[in-house]
């Protein structure tokens, strides 16, 4: 056997390892502060030391200092770039300034060089999250789940990104993963209630929320989720507590602000609803509808005899009809109104009392003193319930598109009944409001005639209009000018909670509203008239998700009509 030749280190080289064994003894203890003092001293007598610029890289991360983390990373790459853990957690660092394109590249980096790095995979779906390529993030946790079965984070947010992309079933199943890995995994627990409440499975929601609080106490988003999954269930009171609860934690919370406004809304509080509603403005993602002018909002109290104002939509077409009844009292301010609306509507406001200009949304704007967005009007003129403007009917069809439909229906034999049984698929709430038509049909007395209002028909309910027991128009529904007319020739209208309903409403047409469990919050909750229109009747689900009570009840009206 060779005899080898052992070299003794030098000074400095002893010191550098006795300073080397110290600073990971107190990292990995979590003393971070004295393994950072003691890394600095590394780097000092040793500048180009690659466990040292490795280690202070992961200290900047945790202290979340990710621009010294990328300063410090960078010089260990430049030592060895054949280390994928100095890549992944460059990746993370990126991602902790907002560089997701840069993070997913250096992420990139350290799954070429190491394939079965499952903490590399992971962090790679989390930075495809942030890119909204939700897919391609599932395919990374799926790599880091099948290298580590036990990831749980991984599962976490794995389910996060099948909730982006509808896929909740997969996504409850993914949290319950994360869950049985770690029983005690808040967040966890915290998103199987939002999926669980997609469900409609309320009572495991509010208490998958319970369970995420009582491992994490001041986990204000498991308080947000409880708060909703509780309006859900109509509990108003327990919501808006819960909301509270969230916002004591983390008292810039728009969600939780605007939640809790929407329950106070929805339980006839107006006074403090309007007020909170404001919050809507500074949620992420509020985009065209937060209109940023040089001119000042009105807010009720500047005086605008002889100003002019800027009224301008904000959010759906229902919306809009529904608060456009206000422009007359702004007008009776004295105040010159310009009302801007999509292009839908232009026709049908055209003659819309209290407006001096109607202008198309996106139209060049005239010279104006105020402006203020359609829902906060009633926070302007303090709406309480009992102060709500309802002129009555508000809108009228066009005489000339009366006659036109006059002719397209023909001589009138029978009761007319409008029908409107399913919203646009793109409303987040859609399937809480929507009926399947063939359970609609299936209560319908046989001896009235039926016209479908909506312009919009699914497939799935494509098939029962084909035997043409219910007329349609569809193609010849250019604008809400033309359904206002086709609506105005009908006895009875029946509406899910669409615009329909509220243009039925608007046009003083008798009308049953059709509700789920847990309504929008206009239709108020425990009363079956609405005081925004006086010729409508709301029928409420007993139970969530249960539509058949509503229909046996819109059968008995309709009847009792004949």
């Amino acid at each position: 056997m060779p005899n080898t030749k052992v070299l003794p280190l030098n000074s400095s080289e002893s010191e550098v390892a006795s300073l080397s064994e110290r600073g990971f003894f107190f990292f990995q203890s979590g003393h971070l502060l004295e393994a950072q003092s003691i890394y600095n001293e590394i780097l000092r007598l040793d500048p180009k030391h690659l466990d040292a610029l490795n280690l202070l890289g992961i200290i900047a991360v945790q202290t979340q200092t990710p621009s010294l983390a990328l300063e410090l990373l960078d010089r260990a790459i430049k030592i060895n770039r054949n280390n994928p853990a100095t890549f992944s957690n460059r990746g993370v660092a990126f991602l902790d300034l907002e560089l997701v394109v840069e993070a997913l590249a250096s992420f990139d980096n350290a799954v070429a060089i190491n394939p079965n790095y499952a903490e590399a995979w992971a962090n790679r779906g989390n930075a495809l999250l942030k890119l909204k390529r939700f897919e391609e993030a599932l395919e990374s946790y799926d790599n880091a789940i099948s290298i580590d079965p036990l990831y749980a984070e991984a599962f976490y947010n794995r389910s996060v990104a099948l909730m982006q992309i509808g896929r909740v079933e997969e996504a409850l199943s993914s949290c319950e993963h994360a869950i049985v890995v770690e029983p005690n995994y808040a967040e966890a627990h915290s998103i199987r209630a939002v999926a669980l409440l997609d469900l409609r499975r309320l009572d495991e929601a509010v208490a998958s929320c319970e369970r995420a609080i009582s491992l994490k106490t001041d986990y204000a988003e498991a308080y947000y989720n409880r708060g909703v999954a509780l309006k859900a269930l109509n509990r108003l009171a327990e919501a808006v507590i819960s909301y509270d609860i969230a916002i004591s934690i983390h008292p810039n919370y728009p969600e939780a602000f605007l939640n809790k406004s929407l329950a106070l809304l929805l339980n006839g509080e107006f006074e403090d609803g309007w007020a909170l509603y404001e919050w809507r403005w500074k949620q992420v993602g509020t985009g065209e509808s937060n209109r940023q002018y040089a001119q000042p909002v009105w807010s009720g109290v500047e005086e605008i005899s002889n100003k002019t104002i800027l009224l301008h939509a904000e959010q759906g077409l229902g919306d809009t009809i529904q608060f456009c009844r206000y422009a007359k009292l702004v007008k009776n301010l004295g105040a010159r109104v310009i009302l801007e609306v999509p292009a839908s509507l232009m026709i049908l406001l055209g003659e819309l009392e209290g407006v001096d200009v109607l202008l198309e949304r996106g139209s060049p704007l005239p010279i104006f003193d105020y402006h203020c967005s359609l829902l906060s009007l009633p926070l302007a003129f303090k709406t309480k319930l009992e102060t709500i403007p309802n002129p009555g009917p508000y809108l009228a069809p066009l005489p000339n598109k009366c006659t036109d439909w006059c002719i397209k229906l023909g001589e009138k034999s029978r009761l007319r009944i409008g029908l409107v049984w399913s919203g646009s698929i793109r409303n987040t709430n859609d399937h809480n409001r929507s009926i399947p038509l063939n359970s609609l049909i299936a209560f319908l007395p046989r001896n009235m005639d039926y016209f479908c209002l909506q312009k919009e028909v699914r497939l799935s309910d494509a098939t029962y209009l084909e035997s043409g027991d219910i007329k349609t128009y569809a193609e010849q529904l250019h604008d809400f000018s033309d359904t206002a007319a086709l609506c105005g020739l009908m006895d009875v209208v029946i509406s899910v909670d669409t615009s329909l309903a509220h243009l039925a409403g608007a046009l003083g047409k008798k009308t049953f509203v059709l509700l789920p469990f847990a309504p929008h919050w206009p239709w108020l909750l425990g009363q079956d008239y609405s005081p925004w229109y006086d010729s409508m009747k709301l029928i409420r689900q007993g139970h969530d998700g249960q539509w058949d009570n509503v229909l046996k009840q819109l059968a008995v009206e309709l009847h009792e009509l004949m």
